[in-house]
């Protein structure tokens, strides 16, 4: 965009919101708690920002507790804001730079020194974002920097003043220059208002009707709310097919109630496939020669019972030897 059309929608965003919102002075503040409060106030409102901040203030006992507390425990404090838990780590970790540097809480002398060394000093303190090191400049440090947080560059975006290199750099072109440097804190309050607006919803008709007034040609641009239905429902199963499911999944050892057993009904076995000759094993297509029959018996005819019955009976001739010897030893007397 040429830096004459830059400058002119610049100006003509702070007319425009100025008829939408009020602007926001800054409260007497030490730099310190003024660091803190933009923790509070990153892609959030102001009356969000002012409840954490106050909860923060007032359920600790000083600065070292929030300081040694989990962010776990502070962003439960911190849950009015969008994102509690990103700013409950941002502000822990400032308060432990600034002990860890100074073993207090006082950056009071960064007052005192020239403006880049102070925004030096500023950016090495961990969790200290571009949008907290910005609102301390123009709210306590008398520089000319308007603080633009995520919010407020997707606003800019959809008004084509920014693009994704200024939004990777922290930086928005032009702005300062557009922007008097008595009017910075009054623009700077009106834009994170619509920024803010943009995170709590993107959608919202009143914010698309602000940024449509600012620039009609943004009507492509606006964010658009994807239809009901888009993604595509989980296919149900028919009720036998989850009795079988659930019994696949079950545990080894649970036991499979009575209902379902009754419930669920057999599957038909499925007829074998036919084995061609290619699918046939090796083994099977020669197997080996069965073991030769033993030819059966012949059956006995009737002729042949008389010569086996007069095989079976002993010889006459033997028996009657035998009776007579027994004969005469019976009558032999003993001596």
């Amino acid at each position: 965009m040429p830096t004459t059309n830059r400058m002119a929608l610049l100006t003509k965003i702070h007319k425009v919101l100025k008829k939408h919102y009020k602007p926001v002075s800054p409260v007497e503040r030490t730099l310190l708690e003024h660091l803190l409060y933009a923790c509070c106030l990153e892609n959030a409102s102001y009356e969000a920002a002012d409840r954490a901040y106050a909860s923060i203030s007032t359920d600790f006992f000083d600065w070292n507790e929030v300081r040694v507390s989990t962010v776990k425990e502070l962003a439960e404090v911190m849950h009015a804001l969008p994102d509690p838990s990103s700013s409950a780590s941002n502000l822990k970790r400032i308060l432990q730079g600034v002990f860890e540097s100074t073993y207090s809480f006082d950056l009071e002398l960064l007052r005192k020194q020239n403006l880049g060394v102070a925004q030096q000093r500023l950016k090495k303190l961990e969790g200290c974002t571009d949008f907290a090191v910005a609102y301390v400049t123009q709210a306590v440090l008398g520089g000319h920097a308007i603080p633009v947080d995520r919010g407020l560059f997707d606003c800019l975006a959809v008004l084509g003043l920014v693009t994704e290199v200024d939004r990777k750099s922290s930086t928005v072109p032009g702005m300062e220059r557009a922007i008097a440097k008595n009017k910075g804190i009054e623009f700077g309050s009106l834009a994170h208002q619509l920024g803010a607006d943009f995170v709590a919803n993107p959608y919202a008709p009143a914010l698309h009707k602000v940024l449509i007034e600012i620039d009609p040609d943004c009507k492509e641009h606006l964010p658009k709310r994807p239809p009901k239905g888009s993604k595509a429902p989980a296919v149900s199963l028919p009720p036998a097919d989850e009795a079988k499911k659930a019994r696949h999944t079950r545990e080894p050892n649970e036991t499979i109630p009575t209902k379902e057993i009754k419930e669920a009904k057999p599957a038909t076995p499925a007829a074998p496939p036919a084995e061609s000759s290619e699918t046939r094993p090796a083994a099977d297509k020669k197997k080996p020669a069965e073991p030769a029959k033993k030819p059966p018996l012949a059956r006995k005819s009737e002729t042949d019972k008389p010569a086996a019955e007069a095989a079976k009976q002993p010889v006459k001739g033997t028996v009657e030897k035998k009776k007579s010897a027994s004969a005469g030893l019976a009558k032999r007397k003993p001596r």
